[in-house]
Parts: C-alpha cells; sequence; structure tokens
C-alpha cells in the first residue's frame, strides 16, 4: 500500500502534536505554578487529544505513525533549554510557544489547501481542528505578552 497524501496529512497531524507535547513536557517544569502554567498544561492536553486521533486514524487505514526525528527532537529540546536559561518568564515563553503555533497554523493552512479532495473529510477536518487549536492558543498566549 503506498502513502497517499490523507497519509502524509495524518502524519503531519501526528508530528504537528507531537513536537507540542514534546515541547511542553520540556518546558513545563522551569515554568513557575500559576495561572500560566495552569495555561500551558491545559494546551498540553489539548495536544495529547489530537497526538492520539492522529494516531487512530493512521492505525485504523493500515498505517504506522511516523514520529518526529530523535535528531530533530534532541535540537528543539537543545533550544528550548538555551532560550529558557535566558529568559524563562512567562513573556518570554509565551513568545516562543506563539512563533511555533504560528508554524503551525501556516503548514496546516497550506496542507487544508492543498490536500482538499484528496484527503477523506475526516483527516480534513482533525487538520482544521489542529490549525483552530493553534490559533486558541495564540490569542490565550497572547495575554502573557
Amino acid at each position: 500500500m503506498s502513502r497517499n497524501k490523507e497519509v502524509d496529512m495524518l502524519d503531519f497531524i501526528y508530528q504537528n502534536s507531537q513536537m507540542g507535547v514534546a515541547s511542553l513536557n520540556e518546558i513545563l517544569p522551569m515554568v513557575e505554578e500559576g495561572k500560566f502554567k495552569e495555561s500551558l498544561r491545559s494546551q498540553l492536553k489539548g495536544y495529547k487529544d489530537i497526538h492520539e486521533k492522529a494516531k487512530n486514524h493512521l492505525n485504523k487505514a493500515g498505517y504506522d505513525e511516523k514520529g518526529i526525528h530523535a535528531m530533530q527532537k534532541m535540537m528543539t529540546y537543545l533550544m528550548i533549554d538555551v532560550k529558557m536559561m535566558a529568559d524563562s518568564s512567562p513573556s518570554h515563553v509565551a513568545k516562543m510557544l506563539i512563533q511555533g503555533s504560528n508554524m503551525g497554523i501556516i503548514d496546516a493552512q497550506k496542507r487544508i489547501h492543498e490536500y482538499k479532495g484528496e484527503a477523506n473529510p475526516e483527516a480534513l477536518k482533525l487538520m482544521k481542528h489542529l490549525q483552530e487549536f493553534e490559533e486558541k492558543n495564540v490569542e490565550r498566549l497572547k495575554e502573557y505578552l
């Protein structure tokens, strides 16, 4: 069975949400307890939910999910650690996360247009859900800038 655009889309959703989970798991221990940390925990829960849904869609279609490469994860962790050592204020963390979410929004929108008519409605619906989730994250994080 060859990989098709629907599977590529689901892999993107899987990897994007995996990066969100991994990044927040790296950041959360460095953030002080309070409203901001609770907001990040809520965001983490949302990424985990999307991640699980993408995995289930892929598995149901007969595919194994393609996770993020170990090197990419390591580079992300290193970048987060360096940036957090310099400044772990809510404003700085919010800025970092907004930048990541904005990249996710752009990539999701691009793929929605690219795969429209070629991916099943469930995959498109999950991609739109990811995009809307990222947009809400940006709006919530702006309060901490």
